[in-house]
């Protein structure tokens, strides 16, 4: 080999390294010795023509193109980078700037191309690998992401957040067990990753493993403690648990979690705070936070209603889930002869005999788990969806953001998140005026369309074998009044719990029968029983039964004690559909007025408290009064039979009549505005 091309070979090994100053050096040094080489004139001309128009070298252009992304002004980034490029089209590094630069400015094509042949130049590229990994994992191609992640891993195994980022994607590809340990590698290599800590958090959680969830949290919060996205994920993993032991102090510094300027989970504060305005605050920040650069063509506008409008319902639960089981009865008694309905699902569940039932029920079942955002809304729109509907929000698997590329030109938020999302691309909010009183209204960011009755849909069609178990057989005293919450235990706070363990003291013999959520969670509650000077064994815990066993077991139940902050939703249905009695304490925020919007729709006001002194007497009233509670279980199976609450038919008749009249304003080229069907 010559002496100039050894020299070339360690120029390009410092070119792709993005030292170009350094190769220009070695060919100023070569031509000192060698002045007629014209390869390496011609060499060191071509690495001179990398400087940038500006005059400055091709380095300093690289660090200038990485400011400017970094500084968030992705087009000049790119021109600069482009420049680059066209000096260097075998640069491995400027290629991947580029395509990074494209990524950040979500010019999704062209940063897979760039970033593509970056990794073609430099298959050990372990920073092109990561970055298309990264732009793999947001456009939800997530066997190329992990593929991306594992590829940079095997270059640069010890590092915690490459391995962390295969934690990530294989949580989304619902792999717990091998995401856990990815999660600890990283921790292994990296004891102060705090996303690492994070993602082992939300493992441990959804197995249950409160407790440990809970640690892991904390964790987290000491490592980044200005984070108020780890604060509050560590309040509520606390309140998973039910662990009350710090909560005063925290609690103080609820309000300032999310609002203002930072972003945090809405749905995580719900039950800490019942304040609809912070609410919506925290909820504006969320979807500023998703709101995307990139756009998609205006719809064009028909001249007339088509004869079927065309409705897309976007969730992550239609199996097995409360959510499904709520709806079912829509989805049967929709008027197909006027609606088209197309159920979009990417959630990970995709079996079930409800989610088989669906598909019998509507016209197009959209699997569409492993589709990206951008191709989701693509096909929403090649569909022609004229009304699409988020049944997510801000809950656990949501893909709000879908609905900011606008996917539809109606776009609804209705029933899955109880409150506003604080998004100007959410057109409405389906609600009620239990829910939504006027006092509350600029709470909300939507208009609000507000039914008749109650904005929650039932299935008066359900059926539940009847329970021939005994009291016992269920650890329920055979003869004693049994006050019972199968809310989630997160939903309990030391609020309505004081006044629980009071009537419990007052009632002798008497039980208080909740939802067995975790082991911890157990321990916990009943520890502050025994703080409050109540027997811990009269707390009963209610295992996981499938639904129609669930249902048929509420029998056993006398009286139904609700949840303040966040209410009975889903359960609170069920509850009357037994027979069930429901007392209840409305608030001010959605998730706080639901169960009062639920009674009124059964004719039953008398169990909507004012305060908690009337909260407390109307239990302790009906628990002392054998005949009173039996009076009001007839009274419950009978308005169950006629009111509005379990209507279904009724129900999606003016549910329809809300999508018609949206749809009516959209095509005399009205902006949105509040629907009221109780006045049509």
């Amino acid at each position: 080999m010559s002496s100039f091309d050894q020299l070339s070979k360690r120029a390009k090994k410092l070119e792709n390294q993005g030292q170009i100053d350094e190769a220009i050096k070695l060919y100023e040094q070569f031509l000192q010795d060698y002045p007629k080489n014209t390869r390496a004139k011609a060499a060191l001309e071509k690495l001179r023509d990398s400087a940038s128009g500006n005059g400055i070298s091709a380095q300093q252009a690289f660090m200038k193109a990485s400011q400017l992304i970094e500084q968030g002004a992705f087009a000049r980034a790119i021109e600069l980078a482009k420049q680059l490029v066209e000096s260097a089209p075998e640069n491995a590094q400027v290629r991947n700037l580029l395509g990074f630069a494209y990524a950040r400015d979500q010019k999704q094509v062209e940063a897979e191309k760039c970033l593509r042949k970056a990794i073609e130049l430099d298959k050990n590229f372990a920073t092109a690998w990561v970055n298309i990994g990264n732009l793999f994992s947001s456009q939800k191609k997530l066997g190329l992401a992990l593929q991306a992640y594992q590829n940079a891993s095997y270059l640069q195994a010890k590092n915690a957040n490459i391995l962390n980022s295969c934690a990530t994607v294989l949580m989304e590809m619902q792999r717990f067990d091998e995401a856990e340990r990815f999660c600890v590698q990283a921790i292994t290599n990296d004891p102060n990753l705090a996303d690492a800590y994070h993602n082992l958090a939300v493992i441990l959680y959804r197995n249950k493993k409160r407790a440990a969830a809970k640690q892991a949290f904390e964790k987290v919060a000491k490592l980044h403690p200005s984070s108020m996205s780890a604060l509050s994920d560590f309040l509520y993993a606390r309140a998973q648990i039910c662990d009350w032991s710090l909560l005063a102090p925290e609690f103080q510094n609820v309000r300032a979690i999310g609002n203002p300027g930072n972003c945090v989970s809405p749905f995580s504060l719900l039950h800490f705070e019942d304040d609809p305005y912070a609410q919506k605050k925290r909820s504006e920040n969320r979807a500023g936070e998703l709101a995307v650069r990139d756009s998609f063509p205006q719809f064009r506008r028909p001249g007339a209603r088509p004869q079927k409008l065309k409705i897309g319902y976007f969730s992550a639960d239609f199996h097995n889930h409360a959510t499904l089981s709520l709806m079912m009865g829509l989805f049967r008694d929709h008027d197909k002869s006027r609606f088209e309905i197309h159920t979009y699902s990417y959630g990970g569940v995709t079996d079930g005999w409800r989610r088989a039932q669906l598909q019998k029920l509507v016209d197009r079942n959209w699997d569409v788990r492993n589709f990206s955002d951008r191709k989701i809304v693509q096909h929403a729109r090649d569909q022609g969806i004229d009304i699409a509907i988020d049944l997510k929000g801000y809950t656990q698997s949501g893909r709000p953001q879908l609905f900011a590329y606008r996917m539809a030109p109606i776009q609804i938020n209705y029933v899955g998140y109880p409150g506003t999302l604080g998004a100007n691309y959410i057109d409405y909010l389906i609600a009620d005026h239990a829910i939504i009183p006027d006092e509350y209204k600029n709470a909300y960011s939507e208009k609000i369309i507000y039914m008749p009755h109650c904005y929650q849909p039932n299935d008066g069609g359900r059926e539940f074998p009847e329970n021939t178990q005994a009291r016992t057989e269920l650890g329920l005293p055979e003869n004693g009044f049994v006050f019972c919450s199968f809310n989630a235990n997160y939903k309990i706070s030391p609020r309505e719990f004081d006044i629980w363990m009071r009537l419990l003291k007052k009632v002798d013999g008497s039980v208080l029968w909740l939802f067995e959520g975790s082991e911890d969670a157990m321990l916990n509650l009943r520890k502050e029983a025994g703080n409050r000077g109540v027997d811990p064994a009269r707390l009963v815990f209610a295992g996981y039964l499938p639904e129609e066993q669930h249902l048929a077991r509420h029998k056993h139940a006398d009286l139904f004690l609700d949840t303040f902050n966040v209410n009975a939703h889903t359960t609170a249905s069920d509850a009357l559909w037994t027979g069930l009695p429901l007392v209840t304490l409305p608030g001010k925020q959605f998730a706080a007025r639901v169960a009062a919007s639920v009674l009124k729709a059964a004719d039953l006001p008398e169990l909507i408290a004012k305060s908690e002194e009337e909260y407390e007497a109307i239990a302790l009233d009906l628990a002392l009064h054998p005949e009173k509670t039996a009076a009001m279980k007839v009274k419950v199976k009978e308005n169950v039979k006629a009111c509005p609450l379990f209507d279904t038919k009724s129900y999606t008749l003016d549910l329809e009549r809300g999508y018609d009249t949206a749809y009516e304003r959209y095509l005399r080229q009205q902006a949105p505005g509040d629907i009221d069907l109780v006045s049509q």
